[in-house]
């Protein structure tokens, strides 16, 4: 790799990390913090925390809290991993542009299973016969759900109606007053790119509703159809056992700003005549950022992997090359792009 020409410091700008599935993003920014606010990449001098050891003076690195300006270009929920586009000091202000840009994901779908949340963090909703399901049936499917559709969000999701989420419209069985807003947003593509069938690892969640949870989203959803009902439908007995495992399919798409890639797989299950919830979801690019395994556009960056910030903040690489940057600071300075 050739060597970073470094610019005045401290730096701002626009960088991509490869987000690791399991941790908030906010809990990634939380902990990069004191680390970037220990490093000369980012603080100014005058804030540096120096300290004398051995007569000699280093930076503490680690330091709680921190002075440096860090945001994020469109969180991920805690199951997806991927391109997370991190601003810092002035590129912040340079974030707002991936909440609308196009994105691409690769999303895993099993069938037979819905949950509250739409993928497999939630508990069982209703489940629902999945073994008439076929990957050509998937594939004709598709076009209900490709250009642009209108989506409607989840009763589950943040969004709020009347100044309440709609998860405690949910939760509480309190009927909405409205139907909620379906938003218009661009699938550009969608297609089947694995169809796993019943050889995977992937199950329905432990958890699920209880019968007074249902009968609370219930009651919320009657306020706007009052036939609505959430029961399960019985799969056809098999004598095959090997058909006790549910269908599983791997979707690569491209969407718009704003599309819910959740919504997606719920809702071509539901087309399918299932029910259905994501296990698996990677963003694999968010505007010009892409994971490092993906073909390289013009103007594209790459992402650095969150394990080499994690090797730095375990204490584990703090090991600095001929001009006393750490491995973390050498990869910023290759893939940033400053603002």
């Amino acid at each position: 790799m050739p060597k970073a020409i470094i610019p005045s410091l401290p730096i701002s700008g626009l960088f991509g990390v490869i987000k690791p599935s399991g941790p908030t993003s906010m809990s990634l920014l939380n902990n990069l913090q004191p680390l970037f606010s220990g490093s000369r990449l980012f603080a100014p001098q005058n804030k540096m925390d120096d300290a004398q050891l051995g007569g000699k003076t280093k930076r503490r690195r680690l330091k709680r809290g921190g002075d440096v300006k860090l945001g994020q270009g469109g969180t991920l929920d805690p199951l997806a991993d991927g391109v997370l586009v991190l601003g810092v000091g002035k590129g912040t202000k340079k974030l707002t542009q991936f909440l609308d840009c196009a994105k691409e994901y690769r999303a895993t779908c099993l069938l037979g299973c819905e949950t509250d949340s739409y993928d497999s963090e939630g508990a069982i909703v209703r489940t629902a016969p999945w073994k008439h399901v076929t990957k050509e049936a998937v594939e004709q499917a598709l076009s209900h759900f490709t250009g642009e559709i209108q989506q409607t969000p989840p009763i589950f999701s943040a969004l709020k109606m009347d100044g309440k989420p709609l998860y405690e419209y949910a939760r509480k069985g309190i009927p909405l007053p409205r139907p909620i807003d379906p938003r218009s947003v661009t699938v550009h593509n969608l297609k089947v790119v694995e169809w796993l069938g019943s050889s995977h690892k992937y199950r329905w969640p432990e958890k699920s509703l209880s019968e007074e949870e249902k009968k609370a989203v219930e009651r919320a959803i009657q306020g706007v159809d009052g036939k609505a009902t959430i029961e399960d439908q019985p799969e056809e007995i098999t004598p095959n056992p090997n058909d006790e495992v549910p269908s599983a399919f791997v979707l690569s798409m491209k969407v718009s700003g704003g599309t819910y890639v959740r919504s997606i797989i719920h809702d071509l299950a539901n087309v399918l005549g299932s029910a259905g919830h994501v296990v698996t979801l990677t963003r694999s690019r968010q505007g010009r950022f892409v994971l490092g395994d993906d073909e390289l556009e013009d103007k594209d960056r790459r992402c650095i992997p969150w394990n080499l910030f994690e090797k730095a903040l375990s204490g584990s690489s703090n090991e600095t090359d001929e001009d006393g940057w750490c491995e973390w600071e050498t990869e910023i300075l290759q893939h940033i792009e400053i603002h």
